[in-house]
């Protein structure tokens, strides 16, 4: 059960929710999206959440600054999640402008707005789970997509409800967070996109 766990926090982890909220845009979506459109913004996104996290990673472990890729002690969260909001910014600003669309505009912002809230929290010692935070926002996104393009996709919903409730176990099983840390890193994740949605549903 153990591994298990810790297979299902390395697959979901909170580094691979953005570029996993590029690519539903552009499943679900009945939009025309030329190949030049989706790689425009699949590789930037990619390369910028994921590729030069995982350096940055490498280099604060070096350091001494984080001593797992969970970040499990509150002190070693700050420097990743300035590192996170930075990149989500820029990705914000150079890379969606480049081939603007709206739905994936607002949910990067909703994303910055949920990193925003939980290193807020880091500074009064309260470790929301990030876990929790991007599968509730790639949650809420995934279903906003739904209304929006009038799109049943009541079977990636239905999976995604059971991947959270696996997540949240997972992360309860590993002691990495307390009940009430995933339900407020849920809560994050879910508020933050829906807050966007009058924007652009």
């Amino acid at each position: 059960m153990r591994v298990f766990s810790k297979i299902i926090s390395y697959l979901f982890h909170p580094l691979f929710i953005p570029i996993a909220g590029t690519m539903v845009y552009f499943i679900i979506t009945p939009k025309y999206s030329s190949l030049e459109i989706q790689s425009g913004n699949v590789l930037p996104i990619f390369i910028l959440t994921v590729i030069i996290p995982i350096i940055a990673y490498f280099i604060l472990r070096n350091l001494g600054i984080v001593s797992s890729v969970f970040m499990p002690s509150l002190a070693e969260r700050k420097y990743p999640m300035y590192i996170h909001i930075s990149l989500l910014i820029l990705i914000l600003y150079k890379v969606i402008p480049n081939n603007y669309i709206t739905e994936l505009y607002f949910f990067f912002v909703g994303l910055i707005g949920a990193a925003f809230a939980s290193l807020f929290l880091l500074f009064f010692n309260y470790k929301a789970s990030l876990h929790m935070v991007g599968a509730g926002g790639l949650f809420m996104y995934l279903v906003s997509l739904s209304i929006h393009f009038e799109t049943n996709v009541i079977m990636p919903i239905s999976l995604f409800t059971l991947i959270i409730g696996v997540v949240a176990t997972s992360r309860l099983y590993l002691r990495a967070h307390t009940k009430p840390e995933l339900l407020i890193g849920l809560f994050i994740g879910l508020i933050s996109q829906l807050l966007t949605v009058k924007f652009w549903l």
